[in-house]
């Protein structure tokens, strides 16, 4: 299982874009409404080769514990995608967990993570 470790959203993040694209916002709200459904932690949504979303919750229960970022991964996986065009979290957390990060970096090394704030706000991007 990937380290839990976590990455300062400021520390290894490129300047926040004054506006994100439409397909990278797009990305937000569907981690703010997977968050807001359930009241996860956090929630996440990833965009795979072809153009597909796959928006998750962090899972926490007695045998499985799975951050948003590495579920909405596990989700594109499971449906094909061989390749992440974008990935956004949104959360309370000041930081990007080190799974989360890892399970996107398994799909692509150079891919942006943004992380947002429960309220959509663009907290950082990820870029290592």
């Amino acid at each position: 299982m990937p380290e839990s470790s976590t990455a300062p959203v400021g520390s290894s993040a490129a300047p926040v874009p004054a506006e994100l694209s439409a397909e990278d916002a797009k990305l937000v709200t569907l981690a703010r409404g997977a968050r807001a459904r359930i009241g996860a932690i956090e929630g996440a949504a990833v965009r795979d080769q072809d153009g597909r979303t796959y928006a998750a919750a962090s899972v926490s229960l007695p045998s499985l514990t799975l951050t948003a970022l590495q579920l909405a991964v596990a989700s594109a996986v499971a449906a094909g995608a061989t390749r992440l065009e974008g990935a956004a979290v949104v959360t309370e957390a000041s930081t990007l967990d080190g799974a989360g990060h890892t399970a996107v970096r398994d799909l692509a090394a150079d891919v942006p993570v943004h992380v947002a704030a429960p309220d959509g706000t663009l907290l950082g991007t990820v870029v290592e």
